[in-house]
């Protein structure tokens, strides 16, 4: 991929032209047929992925990550309100009274805006099934645009590296409802901005190995500048700068966590660049860090509210709750393909800690096929940075302390030097490995791209082993199951005789992080009233710290105890004035047992002790006090 490259007959032919001349009525379209087939051949993909929650997502649920799915759903209907004229960075509608900060959770505030209109059309469970898919198709076409157009490889090195940015194992495994990691559409976006910005900052040299007049190509591919070079494009720097400040900022509001570790990734890449291509380098320098300087400022004057409201606004937290030594990945783990690809053995899920963190399982043969391409390449300043990055990311995913099948090995991983540093230890170390298959993918795209070019048993052998290996990779469905029916107290509205429009409804028993399906009843009325306690992240830990969900008032645990034994308890006097106190502390008058509920007999028998006679509404029990 560089000046002397031949042009290839798929990406440089001339606009179709007719027998007798013409280029047709629509030449733009038929030029980019062969790309909209790629796109359409991802959404199919993403759509065969996901396709156990059709044609009824509000019947199914993603059997490997049921509780993750009840909490997206219940963001996607509150973000939702924004159509209503409700938008905030927090909310009253969880932990009556307290309510949620939503950006100290990963509640997907911009896609929640975005399919606002579906979302109060169909439903929060639709909304949901389209982003899962759409997740990893729309990942996959960033990615394709980004290596054909800005890279400039050819159409099947792009499919090929797409597919594995996309639907690689670590993408699939995160689709078990982490929205928040496998909806990358930005992803690329930032990485085509930056490589904008490098190519302002020095014209006439491209940070891709691409040539211009005034340069000439090393034997690495990179650019080598010949003479000082044109001033920087200062216009070409800003609107780079503005569009990176603008990209940055949305992807906040998507998922921070992805937003840090590309960061890292591109912070690790840039310097490893840098120090292989020295002259381009110092050339770049300036320009370059004034560009990064301008988009950190635009994006600042946007975000500094919200990050703000993030660390130090009501129930914000400012530290990370997950132990790094527990989402640490097995070093084996790397070996072993993920056991959501085809024909792998169940057993590789014991080398992490669940079916939503399968980031590390490439497999050997992608390994050694990547370790393959970047000694051919060795030469190629852009595929020796990939390479030294993904080992970087690879060693960092493993942790403060090495693990191998299980055991810990008292030796302490490079992730040991960041741990206890703000804003990295919100992230797990085991998803430093999701950068790898971009890293991975670019090599593999400039492996395929250079063998096109090579003698005949690569042009042949590259292209044929890259299929054989993405086979290894191929993913399977996510395995869903059917999910218990909504009261009809829910879908038939009698919940507005209860708690009222915006008011607060007492499920029993209360949502939890472990067992948070009360929400469910808020997402089907998009979020039309609150409820107290749920799953959610607060400042509820020692001394302010984060926590998963709130203390539970006594008269919650007393009903979630019975709830677990079947035992109707000794209620009095004292048990019934603090059931009336929490009541008031929630602020609702509305307490709700549905007649299938797990013991809802003992339930119902402890709660008239608590509240007095039921009242039946439907198929719920309900009391209502004053």
């Amino acid at each position: 991929m560089n000046s002397t490259a031949p042009a290839d007959p798929d990406t440089d032919s001339p606009p179709d032209a007719t027998p007798g001349g013409g280029h047709g009525r629509f030449p733009r379209l038929r030029r980019l047929r062969p790309d909209l087939a790629v796109c359409l051949a991802f959404l199919l993909l993403g759509a065969y992925l996901t396709h156990g929650l059709w044609p009824a997502p509000g019947e199914r649920v993603l059997a490997l990550n049921p509780p993750d799915q009840v909490l997206y759903e219940w963001f996607l209907a509150v973000d939702s309100r924004a159509l209503l004229g409700e938008l905030g960075l927090g909310t009253d509608r969880l932990n009556a009274p307290d309510g949620v900060n939503l950006l100290a959770n990963t509640s997907v505030i911009a896609l929640g805006l975005l399919f606002a209109p579906v979302t109060l059309a169909f439903g929060a469970p639709v909304s949901f099934a389209l982003l899962v898919a759409a997740g990893l198709a729309g990942t996959a076409i960033a990615w394709y645009l980004l290596f054909t157009r800005t890279l400039g490889a050819r159409r099947f090195p792009a499919v090929v590296g797409a597919a594995l940015c996309g639907f690689g194992p670590g993408m699939v495994s995160q689709s078990n409802s982490h929205l928040h990691m496998t909806v990358q559409w930005l992803v690329p976006v930032i990485v085509w901005l930056v490589v904008r910005l490098l190519r302002a900052a020095a014209p006439g040299a491209t940070a891709t190995g691409t040539d211009a007049p005034e340069t000439t190509a090393t034997s690495s591919g990179a650019p080598k500048s010949t003479a000082p070079g044109p001033a920087p494009d200062w216009r070409r720097l800003l609107t780079s700068a503005a569009g990176l400040a603008v990209a940055v900022t949305v992807q906040i509001f998507i998922g921070e966590e992805v937003l840090f570790l590309t960061a890292v990734t591109l912070l690790v890449l840039t310097i490893c660049y840098a120090l292989r291509e020295r002259r381009y380098a110092r050339r770049a320098f300036g320009p370059f860090a004034a560009g990064l300087t301008a988009a950190a400022g635009l994006a600042l004057m946007v975000l500094a509210y919200p990050l703000w409201y993030q660390f130090a606004g009501p129930l914000g937290v400012a530290d990370g709750m997950f132990s790094p030594h527990y989402f640490s990945a097995d070093l084996a783990s790397w070996a072993v393909r993920s056991p959501l690809t085809v024909a792998a053995d169940p057993d590789n899920a014991r080398l992490t800690t669940g079916p939503a963190e399968y980031n590390t399982y490439l497999g050997l043969p992608l390994l050694l096929a990547g370790l393959g391409c970047a000694i051919w390449l060795r030469r190629n300043a852009l595929a020796l940075a990939c390479a030294i990055t993904a080992l970087v990311m690879a060693a960092l995913s493993l942790g403060p302390e090495i693990v191998v099948g299980g055991n810990r090995t008292g030796i302490p991983g490079p992730y040991a030097l960041l741990a206890g540093v703000p804003v990295v230890d919100g992230a797990l170390p085991m998803r430093f490995a999701l950068p790898v298959l971009p890293l991975l993918a670019t090599i593999f795209v400039l492996a395929l791209d250079r063998a096109r070019d090579a003698r005949r048993p690569y042009r042949i052998g590259v292209p044929v082993a890259a299929v054989a290996v993405l086979l290894t990779v191929f993913p399977t469905p996510l395995p869903t199951e059917q999910r218990p029916a909504l009261p009809e107290f829910i879908t038939a509205g009698h919940w507005r005789d209860c708690a009222g429009e915006n008011g607060v409804l007492v499920p029993v028993p209360s949502a939890t992080p472990r067992d948070p399906w009360p929400m469910r009843w808020a997402t089907a009325t998009h979020a039309g009233f609150a409820i107290p306690e749920g799953f959610f992240i607060g400042s509820y830990g020692a001394d302010g710290s984060a926590a998963m969900g709130t203390y539970r008032r006594p008269t919650s645990a007393l009903l979630a105890e019975v709830a677990r034994t079947g035992q109707v308890p000794a209620i009095g006097e004292r048990e019934r004035n603090q059931a009336r106190a929490d009541l008031a502390f929630w602020g609702s008058s509305c307490v709700v047992l549905a007649t299938d509920a797990d013991q809802a007999e003992p339930l119902r028998r402890s709660l008239e002790q608590l509240y007095g006679p039921a009242t039946p509404v439907a198929d719920v029990w309900t009391w209502r006090l004053s």
